[in-house]
């Protein structure tokens, strides 16, 4: 068979020579194209060819000829490669295309899958990341309810698409068992302390703290020239702030606004944990409060220096001199008494000693010669977290080492973020933010705990690592938790049991099981009222502030039951909780509540009770578990008499003994309850038979009015002296004895 050795192309075959195989027509010369049977050759390659067909011929290189009235097709088994001159020589032949599949596919990866595998273990075996396995899930059928990391894919056909789209092979095996697999994961934690050279200058935080109402808010809106206080619901700060003031001499200091209020004790002492310097607000009027008495604690137990701010000085009631001498019984020795506290007196409406007090916290922070970190990772504390409807989770942190920058990894507890962005106090966006800076941090997959501690990771793996790591120890904890309760409820069975066994050998056998029998006692419901809650708040650390309130009530006349709780409004999910324990929904400034959640309350009569103010909300709550509580009933004296004289009268064949009586207070009723009471005992205690003044019957007697009185009781004897009680019994709503504390 003769090879051919040129060909005329025209011109729209160079045009097609990119497209597709097997898809475009090529227009040939018909010369240099020789033939031996049924086959043909051009330029070196050999195809088959039809004469009673169409003109076409198709190669592999999307080459078609066209012969006179000859039809040509490649086939598998005749199409091959042109061997080259190096070929030639080193004696290679060129493979089908069927050859050419089958040494692909033994030269693609193989890995083990198994069924139930997590996602994150596939992107492992794959070695591959988790957004390569997301993304190639998008074109795998019914694998949208996998997404999330640690979600098991129990469909083995969606494993085996996601290999092969991903260029690989996979083989089915048996899921490796802990021992074969086991990696030592170490926990995040802080880098060691740094070099001095390291550090940079940073600015002070700053921590207001003091009793509530003594104007500690409305002194930070005076220095950041802001009306905040406006906006706070009853006019006291129930949410700890972050804010970062720019002063008149363009120094920074960051300022954290804690509560006052009693219920948010937490949120006291994570402000004192945080900052370098506490600013105790004492009112010149007020002078040391109660919480005055524990942000001194406070202080003292995070051993952060204490500047005393003495505000309304412009009040006429105001001492100063009395409120230092109640801060040095406290232990806060000023250096008026040669102590190292400063105090600085203000006026925080007027703005009277403010430069003061900002020269005294420069000073004081110029002492402790603040520097920090700004490089590698990031070290911070969460200040305070909630759930946006908008943004999702997010967080509000101080950085205490390293620069925060949008895409880093964060644990916090057993929550982990990938900062998709970050804000001011403002609510401005920002690209980075350097120590002692306060920032709203938005990326977290779970919500962290106010308090939490932030440390940065290296990749998104190693976050996954921590946060299981965590979750795992604090399982285990549970678990031994759980132990210690079953091991005692063993012991008390074990205690019983051996009492059981002593008891059936002094009694033997048969005795003691007939003594034992008794019939199956129906499970008695306790009779005692129950309601049921559910906490809903706007910020982690309120909620923590409901909770720790709650968890002080230990009233024995009616339960409390916290059915849920949460941080974010009310949702759908919540109603439908409630519903089937008949609980009442608290919500502490959520905010305006979705017209669909309350449409879907009403429908399934759902109560929700809404408040802004911490007080009221567990007003309203102490007064629905009054109503569950049963009246009682209370004594309510409406007269006395005083006996003057027992006579002795005779009806029928019974003599029956009456009291000559005077009324000496109030009124005396027929139908009344009546108590004979002789040297403060009581002697009788019920109904009276007959009341007459002079000769007629009488409903009732009024004060200085003689009468005679028989009781129901024939035997009771009267005295000269003895005293009759009228009194009645009425019901009454009772309260519950449990006092939150405010």
């Amino acid at each position: 068979m003769a090879t051919s050795t040129a060909c005329k192309i025209s011109p729209i075959c160079r045009l097609s020579r990119t497209l597709p195989f097997n898809r475009h027509i090529f227009i040939l010369h018909q010369e240099n194209v020789s033939y031996c049977g049924s086959r043909a050759t051009f330029l070196g390659n050999i195809y088959r060819y039809s004469s009673n067909r169409t003109n076409i011929l198709a190669t592999n290189r999307s080459v078609i000829l066209v012969k006179h009235s000859c039809n040509f097709s490649t086939t598998a088994t005749c199409l091959k490669q042109r061997r080259t001159h190096d070929d030639k020589k080193r004696g290679l032949v060129p493979l089908s295309l069927q050859a050419q599949k089958m040494q692909n596919k033994a030269d693609m990866k193989v890995i083990k899958v198994w069924r139930n595998m997590s996602v994150l273990q596939l992107a492992d075996a794959m070695n591959k990341d988790l957004d390569h396995v997301f993304e190639v899930m998008i074109y795998v059928d019914n694998s949208a309810d996998y997404d999330e990391p640690w979600k098991c894919i129990d469909n083995l056909k969606v494993i085996q698409e996601i290999v092969k789209k991903s260029g690989m092979r996979c083989m089915i095996a048996s899921e490796p068992t802990s021992h074969t697999t086991h990696k030592e994961i170490k926990d995040a934690e802080k880098r060691p302390p740094p070099k001095l050279r390291d550090c940079v200058p940073r600015h002070p935080v700053v921590t207001i703290m003091g009793h509530v109402d003594h104007g500690k808010t409305t002194l930070l809106d005076s220095l950041r020239h802001t009306r905040v206080v406006d906006g706070e619901f009853g006019g006291i700060t129930q949410h700890i702030g972050a804010f970062e003031v720019c002063l008149d001499s363009g120094e920074m200091i960051t300022f954290l606004d804690t509560p006052g209020h009693a219920a948010f004790t937490a949120m006291r002492s994570r402000g004192a944990h945080v900052t370098d310097i506490v600013v105790l607000v004492v009112a010149a009027d007020d002078g040391v409060m109660e919480q005055t008495k524990e942000s001194i604690r406070l202080a003292n137990e995070a051993k952060v220096p204490v500047i005393v701010a003495i505000n309304k000085v412009d009040k006429p009631e105001a001492d100063i001199e009395r409120t230092k001498s109640m801060l040095i019984a406290q232990g806060l020795v000023l250096e008026e008494v040669g102590g190292d506290v400063q105090s600085v007196p203000v006026s925080a409406l007027k703005g009277t000693g403010l430069q003061e007090l900002i020269d005294t916290i420069n000073t004081q922070a110029a002492l402790l010669d603040l520097k920090a970190d700004s490089k590698g990772l990031v070290e911070a504390t969460v200040i305070e977290s909630k759930t946006d409807p908008y943004r999702g989770k997010l967080s509000t942190a101080i950085i205490q080492r390293g620069t925060l920058r949008k895409g880093s990894y964060l644990v916090a507890g057993t929550a982990w973020a990938k900062v998709r962005s970050m804000f001011d106090d403002q609510g401005r966006p920002i690209q980075q933010a350097p120590p002692s800076t306060p920032v709203e941090i938005v990326g977290w997959k779970e919500l962290p705990s106010a308090g939490d501690e932030i440390l940065e990771v290296e990749t998104e793996r190693r976050a996954h690592e921590v946060t299981q790591l965590r979750q795992s120890r604090k399982e285990v904890e549970k678990l031994k938790e759980d132990y210690v309760v079953i091991q005692q409820k063993v012991e008390e069975h074990l205690k019983e049991y051996k009492v059981q066994l002593e008891e059936k050998k002094r009694m033997g056998r048969m005795r003691y099981k007939i003594r034992g029998m008794r019939p199956r006692a129906a499970e008695e419901k306790s009779s005692q009222p129950k309601l049921s809650i559910i906490i809903k708040g706007d910020v982690d650390g309120s909620v923590e502030a409901l909770l720790d309130v709650l968890d002080s009530y230990q009233s024995s006349n009616c339960t409390l039951d916290l059915i849920h709780y949460g941080v974010g409004p009310i949702t759908e999910s919540d109603i439908k909780l409630a519903e089937p324990f008949n609980a009442i929904v608290y919500a502490f400034n959520v905010g305006v509540m979705q017209p669909n959640v309350r449409q879907l309350a009403k429908s399934h009569k759902v109560q929700i009770r809404e408040h802004n103010i911490i007080y009221r909300l567990f007003d309203d709550l102490r007064g629905e578990l009054e109503k569950l509580l049963p009246p009682t009933e209370v004594e309510e004296v409406i007269g006395e008499a005083n006996v003057l004289q027992e006579f002795i009268v005779t009806e029928g064949k019974h003599k029956l003994p009456v009291a000559g009586c005077r009324c000496v207070k109030g009124i005396l009723k027929k139908n009344a309850l009546f108590r004979l009471v002789r040297e403060e005992d009581p002697i009788f205690e019920g109904r009276v038979a007959s009341m007459k003044h002079l000769k007629s019957e009488v409903d009732t007697v009024k004060k200085d009015v003689e009468c005679g009185i028989r009781l129901d009781s024939p035997t009771i004897q009267f005295q000269p002296g003895d005293t009759l009680v009228c009194y009645e019994m009425k019901q009454v709503p009772q309260t519950i004895d449990w006092d939150p504390g405010f």
